[in-house]
């Protein structure tokens, strides 16, 4: 333990000499003041093999704090080589909450035409839910693990992609198309105060974040059968 502490001395002190010789003190100065970054480990996985869709994905990405879009767009930070993928697909957008000294980010669904599931809810047009520590994304196939690693700049943040030839995550539930089949466009807007089942309300954005970390919406439960179908019986009359 005391060699490696000496050979870690040894190589700050260098550092900081090299530092000296090139830059003076200034270097020196900017070289302490360094924050590390959020790091945002991203697992991918498609089914099929030999996908060409992870072609453009490089090995890290960092990005200052603006939405960081996916999609298939020559516009798109990660760019995915899909034909069902929208050109702004999804973006992860960072921003700071009120008491916190790192940064948040929020997923949020831009394609028209498609759902993205995060962490088992659905999200449609330009819903959008705040992440946690892990996340399991899926959205055209592709099924994405995201891990946040907390830093304390604030200036910017770094994806790091792995490319998973096995399955990330089990998809019991009924996500086999994400394709809006069988959903008409057109529904009549909930009563006030209540949410669509089965899919998150607007949060506030990134630019307008609300204090404290969004909730995820409550879906409303239909009641058993045994007190939809139980018999309503007239009171007895009593005896005289």
């Amino acid at each position: 333990m005391a060699a490696a502490w000496l050979e870690q001395r040894d190589h700050i002190h260098a550092r900081c000499l090299a530092l000296l010789a090139g830059g003076g003190w200034r270097s020196l100065r900017l070289l302490s003041m360094e924050k590390p970054l959020t790091v945002l480990r991203v697992s991918l996985h498609h089914p099929t093999p030999g996908l060409a869709a992870f072609a453009n994905v490089p090995q890290r990405l960092q990005h200052d704090t603006s939405p960081l879009l996916v999609g298939r767009g020559p516009d798109a930070h990660l760019r995915l080589e899909l034909p069902h993928l929208s050109r702004r697909h999804l973006s992860l957008e960072p921003y700071l909450e009120k008491g916190s000294a790192l940064l948040t980010f929020n997923l949020k669904a831009l394609s028209r035409k498609s759902c993205v599931w995060v962490n088992g809810l659905t999200l449609r047009f330009l819903e959008q839910v705040t992440l946690s520590t892990v996340n399991r994304v899926t959205f055209s196939g592709i099924q994405m693990v995201v891990h946040i690693e907390g830093g304390t700049s604030l200036e910017a943040f770094v994806c790091c992609f792995h490319l998973s030839p096995s399955p990330l995550i089990d998809r019991p539930q009924a996500e086999e198309t994400d394709e809006w089949e069988g959903v008409p466009q057109e529904r009549p807007p909930p009563a006030s105060g209540q949410q669509a089942p089965g899919h998150l309300g607007f949060l506030h954005g990134p630019s307008q974040p609300s204090p404290g970390r969004a909730t995820e919406t409550q879906l409303q439960r239909e009641p058993p059968d045994s007190a939809l179908h139980q018999p309503r019986w007239p009171p007895r009359a009593s005896l005289g």
